[in-house]
């Protein structure tokens, strides 16, 4: 069974920092992508950024340049650093993983941004 650990979520101040980690363990296929995406309440789901198991990386723009994704140091782990929060960054953070055959989602961790 498919597997994930997400950690970092919670709240802080706009123009504040957090860092959110996902891991995934149980995979039967090759991960070809790992990323999230966001919910926030009354929206759509919303892509936010992507990383591949080649190490491209891929954002939506409307992030301007804030988060950055990357590997964590864990086998099958990814980092999102988002800088600059805004309260319309506020919304349910949901870490996915690709395979060659499926996508899976994790149960998503909150973050707020408010003062």
């Amino acid at each position: 069974q498919v597997q994930f650990v997400e950690s970092g979520g919670g709240l802080v101040q706009p123009g504040g920092s957090l860092r959110l980690s996902c891991t995934v363990s149980g995979t039967t296929f090759s991960i070809t992508d790992m990323g999230w995406y966001r919910q926030a309440p009354g929206k759509e789901r919303e892509w936010v950024a992507t990383l591949t198991t080649s190490g491209y990386t891929n954002y939506a723009d409307a992030l301007n340049g804030r988060f950055t994704i990357s590997r964590g140091n864990a086998q099958n782990t990814v980092v999102l650093q988002m800088n600059a929060l805004r309260p319309e960054d506020t919304a349910v953070y949901l870490c996915y993983v690709s395979t060659t055959v499926r996508r899976y989602w994790a149960q998503g961790t909150q973050v707020t941004v408010s003062s």
